[in-house]
């Protein structure tokens, strides 16, 4: 560690150390507890605005490179230490190597932060645009313009790397920036702009404090002002938004059961115990209705409650799911792994079907039910091995790791008059794959009316991935003014309002059941009809312009491109 003559930390080390203790906290903004929910977008936006000074502040690129890559460390090493968990106490992955791997993750992902830092950085001093006290400002308009570039370049640059790390090698979006917003005064832009739109006005938030700071002691301290008055419009825009009814209601209300069975990921896929786990969501699902008037039209059990192909679950045993929907005159979805070998070749599927108690075991056995949903967006390591890396998935203990991807849009599912839209765990992650369920098709017919994610998240344990979790469907939910029920095997199993409220939720870790009235609703937000085009192409555009700008001016100048 470097120290100065004098004993005390070199400056750099001490801006490494605060930009790593900047992460860290940043981290909390992305669901409640330990802070609370009226919390998170003024920690996020704080915490973004230091690493934005110190960006600014840069001696050069490589400088504010190193500093958003300290800043991403800190913040994914902790907003994705539960993979830990996944890894070494259910995967049997060594606990060294369970650590360097999350580690390594966190490095990869805070490579997307330092590649924007140092964008933001580069364009914007080369192009003069970077807020410094010390700089003669130009006259008249274009003075005035140009306070506002500084946090818009910021904005865009921090946007584009967030779609990259998204998008590339199939994306991992968890920890985007816009899922701090959900209980926040940016909250109402999510059905105009989505995920990305509420990342890119709470980059550009995070830019104009910053300005404002680094203004604060210069000759005009003015200059922060507009830019961080334009923040607070777009704040009020917000609020306004959400006061906006981007639906309305769609058929009759029915009633859902929710079931989570609590069963430990040590015991869920263990021979011995499998019946076990079942015979609890036998139970469950056939508990009577707590009030009359609420007997259940749809009961939705979690992913892989079926913890085998349906081939090679007794008929006995599907008789027993058939007799529980014959009783309550109800539709069961569940989550189960299919097997099929019609093309001659064995092809398996993490799946979803319903089926009332008009099936038949024979049916269900081979596979054939009208209403099948197959996981379009699978996991990385957990689902399907990425090539080159089937050493490292060899480490684990992973069962049904290798499954064939369904198709992006699919038949949705017709239950009471509504249209039901289900997606598998990891992939409500992904909003601008949700989309495409939401809007009506051609060939598929209408679009959902109810969206529902069958999740098993026992293989992170008691941890945060449950609650940053829910915080991703409550956001899936402003996007699309639809509901969102959840049916997880260990949380957070909830019913989710179309403005992201969540009505009703289990504890984490306890077995039960909610029986919940559910209205289904209608109309395409704005978001929903243009996706992420409108924030990309603002994003993109702009840093297209000013990185055409800079290669314009360094022409002029006769200097090599650097």
């Amino acid at each position: 560690m470097r120290r100065n003559p004098s004993g005390t930390l070199s400056p750099s080390v001490q801006r490494t150390g605060l930009l790593l203790l900047a992460g860290l906290i940043h981290t909390l903004a992305f669901a409640p507890g330990p802070l609370p929910a009226w919390a998170l977008p003024f920690v996020q936006l704080l915490t973004l605005s230091v690493l934005c000074i110190h960006v600014w502040r840069s001696a050069g690129p490589r400088q504010a490179a190193w500093s958003g890559f300290a800043f991403g460390l800190g913040n994914f090493a902790l907003g994705l230490y539960w993979l830990h968990t996944s890894m070494h106490v259910y995967g049997g992955m060594p606990w060294a190597l369970a650590a360097v791997a999350v580690l390594l993750l966190a490095a990869f992902e805070a490579l997307f932060i330092a590649g924007a830092s140092a964008l933001a950085y580069w364009l914007g001093r080369s192009s003069h645009i970077a807020p410094s006290p010390e700089r003669p400002q130009s006259p008249g308009r274009l003075r005035r313009l140009a306070l506002f570039l500084p946090p818009l370049l910021w904005a865009c640059a921090w946007t584009a790397a967030e779609w990259l790390r998204g998008t590339l090698f199939t994306g991992f979006p968890w920890l985007n920036i816009g899922y701090a917003h959900v209980d926040g005064y940016l909250a109402g832009w999510a059905p105009v702009l989505g995920t990305y739109g509420v990342a890119w006005l709470a980059a550009y938030s995070a830019g104009a404090l910053a300005a404002l700071y680094l203004q604060s002691d210069g000759k005009d301290a003015r200059n922060g002002l507009p830019p961080f008055a334009l923040a607070a419009l777009l704040g009020i825009g917000g609020l306004l938004l959400a006061q906006v009814r981007w639906y309305s209601d769609h058929g009759e209300p029915m009633v859902v059961r929710l079931v989570q069975g609590n069963i430990p990921q040590s015991q869920k896929f263990d021979p011995l115990l499998i019946q076990q786990g079942m015979n609890t969501y036998h139970h469950l699902a056939s508990l009577p209705p707590r009030q009359e008037s609420h007997v259940p039209d749809l009961i939705v059990l979690p992913e892989t409650v079926i913890p085998m192909p349906q081939d090679r679950l007794p008929a006995e045993q599907w008789q027993r799911w058939l007799d529980i929907a014959a009783a309550s005159d109800a539709t069961l979805m569940l989550g189960v792994p299919l097997h099929d070998r019609s093309q001659g070749i064995d092809r398996y599927t993490n799946s979803v079907i319903a089926f009332d108690g008009g099936s038949t075991p024979d049916e269900l056995q081979q596979g054939q039910t009208a209403m099948r949903y197959d996981k379009h967006h699978l996991v990385p390591f957990g689902e399907f091995i990425p090539p080159g890396f089937r050493w490292f998935v060899e480490t684990m203990q992973i069962p049904l790791g290798d499954f064939a991807r369904g198709e992006l849009r699919q038949e949705l599912f017709p239950i009471k008059g509504q249209v039901v839209a289900p997606n598998i765990c990891y992939e409500d992650v992904f909003g601008e794959e949700i989309l495409h369920a939401v809007r009506p098709s051609e060939t598929l017919g209408p679009g959902a009316s109810l969206l529902i994610n069958l999740s098993n998240l026992a293989w992170f344990g008691d941890s945060w991935a449950l609650r940053q979790h829910l915080q991703i469907a409550r956001m899936r939910s402003l996007e699309t003014a639809r509901p969102m029920l959840r049916a997880t095997n260990t949380g957070a199993t909830a019913v989710i309002a179309p403005d992201g409220a969540v009505r009703m939720a289990l504890p984490a870790m306890t077995p039960g059941v909610i029986d919940a009235e559910v209205q289904g609703t209608q109309g395409l937000t704005p978001y929903v009809r243009a996706g992420n085009l409108p924030i990309l192409l603002l994003s993109w555009g702009v840093l297209a312009a000013l990185l055409a700008r800079r290669l314009r001016a360094r022409s002029r100048q006769g200097a090599p491109f650097s």
